[in-house]
């Protein structure tokens, strides 16, 4: 169960990093609060997830699925780059998400 915990804190935390954006500097008053809440629940998730989870493996794990979530929302959103190595490198930081997962107990 705390895996499905970590993924679902990844994709908050996705949530909440496009949703700064559209916060204009925390100006705006629902994006804000969406935001906040995302914030709330992904941070709550991921320490739910470090019961039973390492810290080092549920971090880079939390920090990767942000990472790559959020690059791939700012290609469809906001029309970032989808240059070929820009893919790469979000492929292999997926590789490396499923590489811990792999080897922890």
């Amino acid at each position: 169960m705390a895996w499905i915990y970590l993924i679902i804190a990844g994709l908050f935390e996705c949530g909440w990093a496009i949703g700064l954006k559209y916060t204009e500097g925390f100006t705006r008053l629902t994006p804000s609060i969406l935001t906040v809440a995302a914030m709330a629940i992904s941070f709550w998730l991921l320490s739910t997830a470090m019961k039973t989870i390492p810290v080092g493996t549920a971090y880079a794990v939390w920090t990767g699925i942000g990472a790559v979530g959020v690059a791939i929302m700012g290609m469809i959103l906001f029309g970032e780059s989808r240059d070929i190595l820009r893919i790469i490198s979000l492929v292999l930081i997926v590789s490396g998400i499923v590489g811990l997962k792999l080897v922890s107990k």
